[in-house]
């Protein structure tokens, strides 16, 4: 681990802002300032009260039991249940809600101690578009379900949460809510209890780097487990070199950032790509997060270029069509590219591909608009699925059918497809910017508790820590 003492930027104040909407609390954390208002209550009944059934059907409602606004974007609630089998995968889906189905968001995890009722959790939180809840308000009717993948009939008698003689609405503490990432109702399963997220349970060993360093000779970045790519190969432009130099670091604010510089004047020879990547594969489920800076336009020269700006997890393809091989993407094309005329951002699960011919097997999830400017990736991995967020909000998620088989490295690369979107000479340049990096070992994060984790990691002066154990 390295801490030293350092001036960083806190998002302390904007947390609680957003949580309490400019409440005279502001100077206090937010989790602080929830746990001594009062928090969430959450009421729950059934609309499928078999023992099994198609679907289970866990509708709910959340409470405000405060004196002030609750955001509901920094409200989770957890419903826990028996997995049918140890490879099922479920899906989540919202039949009618008072806030609007587009404002839920329903995502499974798995949990680390798993007990006779409960191995899983479907985990219900909303979008900024759900609104606040005032002090004795509540969301109203959120009509809620999920299915196996294969809708093979499930078994719910045995699930935690689950209660058929639950037909109205009434306070039920077999769920739990948390609010700013703090447990304030309900009780989970023994040894389960969700916890500060600065210090998740089941262990969590964690990857962080904030990227301080002096250039790309530091010593520090090897020995860190960093590898600044030099050597020859694609993907990008043929006979295009992968230059150390380019990738340099600097502290604006005193915040400590890693650019990557692409450039290019019209020929294979004269174009430059960089690539920053960890040296080993050891890296499989769990949480990555890193914050990005994505650029529409050049530094400098004429715009146009298919530029490619990415954060990504892989392991090497074997063979053509292994089915081993395992990559996970962000990659954002600000002029588009692979057939699309302009901006896209692509998140990607790769199950394996053939080269040549080309041949693919993924899923992915696209927005086509501009990412110019910072953004907060995050992607998810467990053994039901792929989750992709972009600035907290929910992206994508992509099926079982895409998850790892083997560990992966964590890599970050700038590179340009072809030269055929700027046919000039003129020389030009683009940077790619990277604030920090987390990775935590087999713990499905929120957003907001990797937004906490990274804000503990940098109050206490920590610039880097590598917990996560050699495969």
């Amino acid at each position: 681990m390295s801490t030293r003492p350092r001036c960083r930027r806190t998002r302390a104040a904007l947390a609680l802002t957003a949580l309490l909407g400019g409440a005279a609390l502001a100077g206090l954390p937010a989790t602080t300032a929830a746990a001594a208002d009062g928090g969430v209550t959450v009421q729950y009944r059934t609309s499928a009260g078999g023992a099994t059934a198609d679907q289970s059907e866990p509708w709910l409602k959340v409470r405000n039991t405060g004196s002030v606004p609750v955001q509901l974007s920094q409200v989770k609630v957890r419903y826990y249940f028996k997995a049918d089998a140890p490879n099922a995968t479920y899906r989540f889906a919202c039949s009618w809600a008072v806030r609007g189905c587009s404002a839920v968001t329903g995502t499974f995890g798995t949990l680390a101690h798993p007990t006779a009722t409960a191995d899983r959790y479907l985990e219900i939180g909303f979008t900024p578009a759900a609104g606040s809840l005032a002090p004795g308000a509540d969301t109203g009717d959120m009509q809620l379900r999920f299915y196996q993948a294969n809708w093979q009939t499930l078994r719910q008698s045995d699930d935690y949460s689950f209660d058929s003689a639950r037909t109205s609405y009434a306070d039920w503490n077999k769920v739990t809510a948390q609010l700013a990432g703090t447990t304030v109702w309900g009780t989970a399963p023994e040894g389960n209890d969700p916890t500060d997220p600065t210090d998740p349970p089941g262990g969590g060993q964690t990857l962080f780097d904030d990227f301080d360093y002096t250039s790309h000779t530091d010593p520090a970045i090897s020995a860190h487990g960093w590898s600044v790519r030099s050597n020859s190969g694609g993907p990008g432009v043929p006979g295009a070199t992968w230059d150390p130099s380019k990738v340099t670091f600097s502290a604006p604010g005193g915040n400590s950032v890693m650019n990557l510089e692409t450039s290019t004047a019209g020929t294979g020879a004269s174009t430059v790509h960089t690539e920053v990547l960890t040296k080993s594969m050891k890296f499989r489920n769990g949480t990555y997060a890193a914050r990005v800076r994505f650029s529409d336009t050049p530094k400098y020269g004429p715009d146009g270029d298919r530029v490619v700006q990415t954060f990504f997890t892989i392991n090497d393809l074997k063979a053509p069509m292994a089915d081993d091989y395992a990559e996970y993407d962000f990659e954002y094309l600000p002029n588009g590219g692979w057939g699309e005329p302009s901006n896209i951002l692509y998140t990607t699960s790769w199950e394996t591909y053939n080269p040549d011919p080309w041949q693919a097997v993924n899923q992915h999830t696209e927005s086509r608009r501009s990412f110019a400017g910072w953004h907060d990736l995050v992607v998810t991995i467990d053994d039901s699925a792929i989750t992709y967020y972009v600035d907290g909000q929910h992206f994508g998620t992509h099926d079982a059918a895409y998850l790892p088989e083997r560990p992966m490295s964590i890599n970050f690369n700038q590179w340009l497809i072809d030269l055929e979107g700027q046919t000039s000479t003129a020389p030009r340049a683009y940077d790619q910017q990277v604030d920090y990096v987390l990775h935590v070992k087999d713990q499905v994060l929120t957003p907001a508790q990797v937004s906490a984790k990274i804000d503990a990691y940098r109050g206490a002066g920590t610039s880097f820590v590598d917990e996560v154990p050699a495969p």
